[in-house]
């Protein structure tokens, strides 16, 4: 089979690239407009070229050229103006048609394979139509738009997302799950007690809804048993989580505190980034490497990545028929 060379646009620190290269992929080269996703894609691509640039609808693609043909694009834009997180407030629409630009590089390069990743709230944005129409129609592809939850796939997250999956020359086949039905559970994140530093839950300085949270938990769980609080906004379980199913999405802001027990008395500490690192499925042999910007920006980093299993998933799936395969066909 052909090497699968793959372009990453808006790569930030890989998790799709990962995802990528686990199935098989040769990751070529990554695209982010922040420079501290690509020093932190560069060290976990060390073969592949990161470029610092911001992707638009003046971007020189030509400059990529030296560097082509590429088999996938793989695609992660912008999505915090898709996403209901936003409420109310009003959507930027220069960072909703990021998800436009990728039609450039795909109609340029050209690519057997487009995986693009977004919020599933992708598909109310008027400008959806435009991005599946125009793959279909005018360049030609098979497309299949699929949402998936991280949670099917082994990883101890809740975290549903769309992916639009496209094949110039054969009709896109269900995503293979990779779980065999077993979800991960947030208890499989979480370092051993006493890794990390912990205050006492009640230090007089703690909000009151973050101490009624606590509390929510405690009556139903009982003395002794650790849980998780869920910040900005609760849940449907009174802003609190047990151990012992997925972790809520994970964001690009703190939003897990653990509350776990000295003796008889609660404390209180958030999850940190190696935890944050397991909660998105990066696994294997080699360790995700974050080693760029401050622990805010990893942790923004990490919120914003592909978990890795999905991606290992789709790229399986849609390049396991193609043993014959060939970049000339």
């Amino acid at each position: 089979m052909t090497t699968v060379r793959t372009l990453d646009l808006y790569c930030g620190g890989g998790g799709g690239s990962w995802g990528a290269q686990a199935a098989g992929a040769e990751i070529v080269a990554g695209i982010d407009a922040w420079e501290i996703a690509t020093r932190t894609f560069a060290v976990n691509f060390p073969g592949a070229e990161a470029v610092t640039r911001r992707i638009s609808e003046r971007s020189r693609l030509d400059a990529l050229e030296r560097l082509g043909p590429f088999d996938l694009i793989l695609a992660s834009p912008e999505c915090t103006n898709h996403s209901c997180a936003r409420g109310a407030r009003e959507r930027d629409e220069v960072s909703r048609r990021t998800a436009l630009h990728v039609l450039r590089y795909v109609r340029y390069f050209q690519p057997r394979w487009v995986v693009l990743e977004n919020v599933v709230h992708m598909r109310s944005w008027h400008g959806y139509h435009k991005l599946i129409t125009t793959l279909r129609n005018e360049l030609g592809y098979h497309v299949d738009c699929q949402p998936l939850d991280a949670a099917d796939f082994g990883v101890p997250q809740t975290r549903r997302r769309l992916f639009v999956i496209c094949d110039r020359d054969q009709p896109v086949p269900p995503i293979r799950k990779l779980s065999n039905g077993t979800q991960g559970t947030a208890r499989r994140v979480i370092d051993p007690a006493g890794t990390w530093p912990a205050g006492p839950l009640e230090n007089g300085r703690r909000a009151e809804r973050t101490l009624q949270r606590a509390y929510r938990a405690m009556a139903e769980l009982g003395p002794g048993v650790p849980f998780l609080i869920v910040y900005y906004g609760s849940d449907g379980s009174g802003g609190w989580q047990t151990l012992d199913r997925p972790l809520r999405t994970v964001t690009t802001l703190d939003r897990f505190g653990l509350v776990e027990y000295r003796e008889t008395i609660p404390t209180l500490r958030m999850l940190q980034v190696p935890e944050l690192i397991r909660a998105m499925g990066f696994r294997g042999r080699r360790r995700m490497r974050l080693e760029h910007g401050s622990r805010r920006d990893r942790v923004k980093l990490l919120g914003n990545a592909v978990c890795p299993p999905v991606m290992e998933a789709i790229v399986q799936t849609i390049t396991s028929g193609s043993q014959t395969y060939s970049r000339a066909a």
